[in-house]
């Protein structure tokens, strides 16, 4: 099994759409002053990390929101996030800028406890979980040393499955968040959050 480069991944922090319930994929919205609040947090985190000029390497989706969390985060640290589209979230198709119930309303409902990630990736013409495994399979690869990732949720979600050697069946075991760094080195999972460390 290969043995991938400590990673330490991160979701944007939280956008207009996050909060108006609307599915973004490749769409982008602005982050909400709770959202830009949450990059502001994500600093000593990622001090705490180990963080500095020349430890981690820094990959960005190239997506706003993404990207915009990033800066935020990285502004006390003389780095800066090189983009990568492989980190871009899972292309929900048909179903992009659309809330829940107006997707229901088009005769696709969600099916009852089914994880948002199956659900979106069973988009209409989205991109579908292979395609992004794939594309996330490949970064990993190309990881040469420790590495902060700064992406999305479904993509958080598969980044951190493959890096611990899982199975897609596993991805609804892994925690969600904004504001918050999921930490994997030696294929074990941390969730560093503000005020400590849980597992």
């Amino acid at each position: 099994m290969i043995q991938f480069p400590e990673i330490l991944v991160i979701r944007h922090g939280e956008t207009e759409w996050n909060r108006a319930g609307r599915m973004q994929g490749r769409l982008d919205s602005p982050l909400t002053e709770k959202g830009k609040a949450q990059a502001r947090g994500l600093a000593p985190l990622l001090a705490d990390a180990g963080v500095t000029r020349g430890s981690h390497k820094v990959l960005t989706s190239p997506q706003r929101r993404s990207t915009h969390t990033a800066k935020i985060a990285l502004s006390g640290f003389d780095l800066a996030a090189t983009p990568d589209r492989r980190l871009a979230e899972i292309d929900v198709g048909r179903w992009s800028g659309l809330t829940m119930t107006q997707i229901a309303a088009l005769g696709d409902p969600s099916i009852p406890d089914e994880p948002h990630h199956m659900f979106c990736a069973r988009a209409p013409d989205g991109e579908g979980m292979e395609g992004l495994w794939q594309r996330a399979e490949a970064l990993l690869a190309d990881l040469a040393g420790p590495t902060v990732l700064f992406t999305h949720g479904v993509t958080s979600r598969v980044l951190r499955a493959i890096a611990m050697g899982w199975e897609r069946d596993r991805l609804g075991e892994l925690p969600g968040g904004q504001g918050v760094i999921f930490r994997v080195r030696d294929r074990s999972h941390q969730t560093l959050a503000p005020g400590g460390r849980s597992a």
